[in-house]
């Protein structure tokens, strides 16, 4: 049986303070398949993003952070690897694509230069000339439509929605196996949101990339995403196929995420708003409880 692409086991995580050891991540396991988009959703602080940038290495060179567990990618064991061969790996073999593109791009190089770093590490001997044409091929896939302007222009010269654009081609030119998406239209209008996202949906089906794309916007979950893992104060409390957890949530943390979604109806506001308490007190005051003690 071929390895998921991604399969993270028991992952905790914690840091070390002045106050003793605050934990963040109790536990959290999930997978994701060859070619399969999973989302992980939860409200800001639940641990959504700390646990891409675990996958990544990002947050072990950090002597307060306290990391146990498995993360395995194509069924090598990232823990295992030195720091320079899981280096190696990132922006080739997984790459991410952050918040806010304006500010993840380097304000004082052009797009053209930053695209020269990118393919150079899946390609360290390319040419400046290889490049451009590389990255001229990619920014037509996210249909900009004057890629040769774009390139020699600087980040802050363009709209948020082309630098998006941009960030989704950099994280997709090298052909990566695993795509971290981390709430990659929230600094968008809606509008814009839209294209971008059903872009980054339809290159990463054209490439069978999987990803996993964090998010507390329900609607594009459910627009996205196969699967759906929801996360609330750092563990895995409900997963499923997308439209079966829309059809029938279990975990009163999911249905008070899904009640929270605002709906034009005429019917007022939903009951979530009017009483929070409804859905969140169960988890207050057993924030340890299973499934089926809550429900029950």
């Amino acid at each position: 049986m071929t390895a998921p692409t991604l399969r993270i086991d028991n992952l905790r995580l914690g840091f070390k303070g002045h106050h003793g050891l605050v934990e963040v991540l109790h536990g959290v396991s999930l997978h994701i398949r060859k070619g399969e988009r999973v989302a992980l959703v939860g409200e800001s602080g639940s641990g959504k993003s700390v646990t891409a940038r675990i996958v990544l290495g990002m947050l072990q060179q950090l002597k307060s952070a306290r990391i146990s567990g498995t993360v395995e990618f194509e069924g090598t064991d990232l823990e295992a690897l030195k720091p320079s061969a899981r280096h190696v790996l990132r922006g080739t073999r997984m790459s991410m694509i952050f918040q806010d593109p304006t500010s993840s791009l380097n304000p004082v190089y052009t797009i053209s230069t930053q695209f020269h770093e990118v393919l150079r590490r899946a390609e360290a001997g390319i040419t400046a000339e290889q490049a451009r044409r590389k990255a001229i091929s990619a920014l037509a896939d996210v249909s900009i439509n004057e890629p040769e302007r774009v390139l020699d222009s600087y980040a802050f010269q363009l709209s948020g929605g082309m630098n998006q654009r941009v960030m989704i081609a950099m994280a997709l030119v090298n052909n990566p196996t695993l795509l971290l998406a981390d709430e990659p239209g929230t600094a968008l209008d809606v509008t814009v949101q839209a294209q971008t996202l059903r872009l980054m949906s339809d290159l990463v089906e054209k490439h069978r990339t999987s990803v996993l794309f964090i998010s507390h916007n329900l609607g594009v979950v459910r627009e996205f995403a196969d699967r759906v893992y929801v996360i609330y104060k750092g563990n895995i409390v409900e997963q499923g196929p997308t439209e079966a957890l829309f059809a029938n949530p279990l975990h009163p943390y999911t249905r008070a995420l899904l009640s929270a979604v605002p709906r034009i109806t005429g019917g007022g506001i939903p009951d979530i708003e009017d009483d929070p308490s409804t859905f969140l007190a169960p988890l207050v005051a057993h924030p340890g409880a299973s499934e089926t003690e809550l429900l029950s």
